[in-house]
């Protein structure tokens, strides 16, 4: 592949899916600068590390500077008290955002979770235009940044990808995670399409893999090219296996899990 873009920036690119993402991405940039508060792998190939604290303002505009896309893997990624969502997840994504538009930067995928509807019924299946319904102080900020992300196209046109991203690891660890698990291969594969699609003006997708079941409507989507190839089949014996839920529980009702029981913290 043709490198499109001349330099693109990985968030959170010490964390799980950040080192999933590093090595695709930098196939898909002349250079790839990557940042994270905590401690970075070495840079290698075309890669440039910069540590940098998002909530800091004159860090993240040094950041962002020659920046022509951004894939924002950073901020908290679990519920947390106020305090440490705010600065990070709140603080970071205008940083971020505010200098994406002094800086003239074309696109942003953001990384949103499930946890902006997690508050939603299992019985539901709902699309991208469906009022959100968060189940966490996490969920609020993720609502939070698909707003500013919206602002930011509305007003100065902006493009971005908001990933509602379900449950991405090496594999599911209960009965919802067969419904919600996304595999690094469609993570990554999701992450190239939104960055290349030709027109991504403002979209949200779910990031989910072609599970047997699903809550999600991604036909808004189609624009970016998209199509999962995995699913949880391979797992779905083992984890059903397991010893049955309490179906009245609201963790078992409401599509955020656990999430839904969090707080108040102290």
């Amino acid at each position: 592949m043709i490198p499109r873009y001349q330099r693109l920036l990985l968030t959170g690119g010490a964390g799980l899916l950040g080192r999933t993402l590093r090595p695709a991405m930098r196939t898909w940039a002349t250079h790839l600068r990557v940042s994270d508060i905590a401690p970075l792998d070495p840079a290698q190939g075309n890669e440039e590390c910069v540590p940098c604290d998002l909530a800091d303002e004159g860090a993240v505009r040094k950041l962002m500077r020659g920046v022509d896309g951004v894939v924002h893997m950073g901020g908290i990624s679990v519920d947390r008290p106020w305090p440490e969502i705010r600065e990070a997840n709140i603080v970071g994504v205008y940083n971020l955002y505010e200098s994406a538009r002094i800086h003239g930067t074309k696109r942003v995928v953001f990384a949103s979770s499930n946890h902006a509807i997690g508050f939603r019924k299992r019985t539901e299946r709902i699309d991208a235009d469906d009022p959100v319904r968060p189940d966490s102080l996490y969920g609020v900020s993720k609502v939070f940044g698909e707003a500013m992300s919206r602002f930011y196209f509305d007003r100065y046109g902006i493009e971005s990808v908001c990933l509602r991203i379900g449950s991405s690891l090496p594999e599911p660890k209960d009965r919802r995670m067969l419904i919600t698990y996304l595999s690094y291969a469609d993570l990554t594969e999701l992450v190239r399409c939104s960055l290349f699609a030709p027109k991504a003006d403002h979209t949200i997708v779910f990031g989910a893999s072609a599970n047997r079941d699903s809550w999600w409507d991604n036909s808004k989507a189609a624009h970016l090219g998209w199509k999962p190839k995995d699913d949880t089949e391979q797992f779905r014996a083992k984890k059903e296996a397991e010893p049955p839920v309490d179906p009245a529980k609201p963790e078992n009702i409401h599509q955020g899990g656990v999430y839904v029981t969090f707080g108040p913290y102290e």
